[in-house]
């Protein structure tokens, strides 16, 4: 059976049913008091009536809390609080941008979830932060390689184009090899901005590899072994593993996907960007985590975060 036929994928009802199990694994929990005891759920109740609606619509997984009174859904204090689009929807959104392996732009998500654009781009974001990693522990250990590199993307709006690589928007991205990657949107590749990321996301057991970049020369002192090439050189790769081989493969992923799916970003959306590009390689195949796996873990990080059309941050 295909993933996209699942109940949940088209029914109301059972995208709630899926939804609550997943965050819900205790039973239903008060987002107001806490309290996990004595909930009623409710049934039959529907929303005002509407032009569109005159009869309004089922509400799906309403419940009341015996402790505060208060009535809730599973929606409240997640990525879906306060949207009007299906939760059923949501759930192919979802799917669809854990299993596009470049990503899928707003508007092909806005023809086939059949939403207004706006909408598409939205919840989109709202997606992205929940794939959102807040683990900051160190990445490698004792045996084990990470490879650092930067990037250039995209194009500030206020500088002309024609002022080379200044105008262009900077990446860090370090990668554990056969491991996940973690991508940061700096100013400068200056030392005292690169260096404190590298010490503060890499144990020190760790291989590290980086190109020629002088930001590394004296950081790299600190691991057990710094190896490095010289690109500009035509050098791509030395005896004993020494490359960077993995994170060029992470930067040809996502530029693929920034150049021919998204085409713009703007620049106080890059960090979302990133942690959706992050996320699908921190969770590949490789790795053993299929789409419906993958999926499953961006709804759990649902949970607990929020996007306001208006201030487009989180809270």
């Amino acid at each position: 059976m295909s993933v996209l036929s699942k109940p949940y994928f088209h029914n109301e009802a059972a995208a709630f049913e899926h939804v609550e199990a997943m965050l819900w694994p205790q039973g239903p929990v008060c987002p107001k008091c806490g309290s996990m005891d004595k909930h009623y759920k409710l049934v039959g109740v529907r929303s005002k009536g509407s032009k569109k609606h005159p009869q309004g619509v089922e509400r799906h997984g309403l419940y009341k809390c015996a402790a505060c009174r208060s009535q809730f859904t599973v929606r409240m204090g997640t990525i879906f609080e306060e949207s009007h689009l299906p939760l059923h929807k949501w759930l192919q959104a979802i799917h669809l941008m854990c299993s596009s392996k470049k990503g899928i732009s707003s508007h092909q998500l806005h023809r086939v979830l059949e939403c207004t654009y706006k909408t598409a781009w939205f919840l989109s974001h709202r997606i992205r932060e929940a794939m959102r990693s807040d683990d900051f522990t160190p990445m490698g250990g004792n045996g084990k390689t990470v490879e650092a590199d930067e990037t250039y993307i995209g194009r500030l709006a206020d500088v002309p184009i024609n002022k080379g690589t200044a105008h262009k928007n900077i990446v860090l991205t370090l990668v554990e090899r056969g491991g996940i990657a973690r991508s940061f949107h700096i100013d400068t590749t200056a030392v005292a901005r690169v260096v404190p990321i590298v010490n503060a996301n890499i144990a020190k057991e760790s291989a590290f590899m980086t190109d020629e970049a002088r930001q590394y020369v004296t950081v790299g002192k600190t691991f057990a072994m710094h190896g490095s090439v010289e690109h500009g050189k035509g050098e791509y790769g030395k005896a004993g593993g020494i490359n960077t081989n993995t994170v060029e493969g992470f930067y040809s992923i996502f530029k693929r996907g920034m150049k021919g799916v998204y085409q713009h970003c703007a620049e106080h959306h890059l960090h979302r960007y990133l942690a959706e590009f992050d996320f699908r390689y921190s969770n590949r195949s490789a790795l053993g985590v299929e789409d419906q796996e993958r999926s499953a873990l961006a709804l759990k990080g649902a949970a607990g975060r929020r996007l306001t059309y208006r201030r487009p941050v989180a809270v």
